[in-house]
C-alpha cells in the first residue's frame, strides 16, 4: 500500500490521515527523520505556519525534508502547508525558511483573521466532478507564480482581484483551503495518484 505520511508537529493531522485512508493510502504520522525516510509522499497540514516552521528545525527535519523534496518525493500542503512549500512568503517571520517546493510567492492570512473565514464552491482542475466546497480559515493566497506552476483553482479576494488558491508544480501540490474538513476527499485522491505515479516512475 502507498505510504503517505502526515507531518505531525502541529495542526489538523488526524483529519488528513482519515482523508488519505479514504483515498486508499496508509497515512503514518511523521515527526522524525527516520519516519520521513520511510514514506512515499508527505502532507503538511494546516495550523500555524511559523510554529510548524520552528518545529521542523527542532525535530531536525528541515534538511532531510528539503532533500527528499529535491529527490522527487511528492508533497502536498494545505493552508499553513501551502505557506511552507512556497519559495517566498510575504508578511512572514524574518527568520522563516520556506521549503521552496513550488515557485510561488504567498501572502499569509491574506483573506483576513479567523472571523473572516469563509466557504466557497470551487472548480478545481484535476479532481473531476462537481465544484468542491472549499473552507478557508485564516487562509493564505498565492500572490504570484513562476512559469512552471499550474494554477488549479482561484477565487476573488477582498481586494477584488483574483488569486490562485490551488496550485501544482511537478510532484508538489498546495491549497490554501482545507479539503480535509469537508468529507470531500478528491484533493487527497489526486495527491494519492501523484504519489503512486511518482513511485511507479522511480521503479
Amino acid at each position: 500500500m502507498t505510504s503517505i505520511g502526515v507531518l505531525a508537529l502541529q495542526g489538523d493531522v488526524r483529519e488528513h490521515q482519515r482523508a488519505l485512508q479514504e483515498a486508499g493510502a496508509d497515512a503514518p504520522a511523521v515527526r522524525r527523520p527516520a519516519e520521513l525516510a520511510a514514506i512515499d509522499g508527505l502532507v503538511i497540514p494546516g495550523g500555524e505556519s511559523t510554529t510548524i516552521d520552528k518545529l521542523i528545525t527542532t525535530f531536525e527535519l528541515r534538511e532531510p525534508l528539503r532533500q527528499r523534496i529535491a529527490d522527487g518525493m511528492p508533497v502536498y500542503g494545505s493552508c499553513a502547508g501551502m505557506i511552507l512549500l512556497a519559495a517566498s512568503i510575504l508578511d512572514g517571520r524574518p527568520d522563516q525558511e520556506p521549503l521552496a517546493a513550488i515557485d510561488m510567492t504567498v501572502r499569509r492570512n491574506a483573506f483576513g483573521r479567523q472571523v473572516d473565514s469563509f466557504e466557497a464552491d470551487l472548480a478545481v482542475t484535476g479532481v473531476g466532478g462537481d465544484p468542491m466546497r472549499a473552507v478557508f480559515i485564516r487562509a493564505p493566497w498565492v500572490e504570484s507564480v513562476g512559469a512552471g506552476v499550474e494554477v488549479l483553482a482561484s477565487v476573488t479576494g477582498p481586494d477584488g482581484a483574483t488569486h490562485p488558491v490551488a496550485v501544482r508544480q511537478g510532484h508538489a501540490l498546495a491549497t490554501s483551503f482545507h479539503p480535509e474538513v469537508t468529507g470531500d476527499h478528491r484533493v487527497h485522491a489526486l495527491f494519492a495518484r501523484m504519489v503512486r505515479a511518482a513511485s511507479n516512475d522511480a521503479a
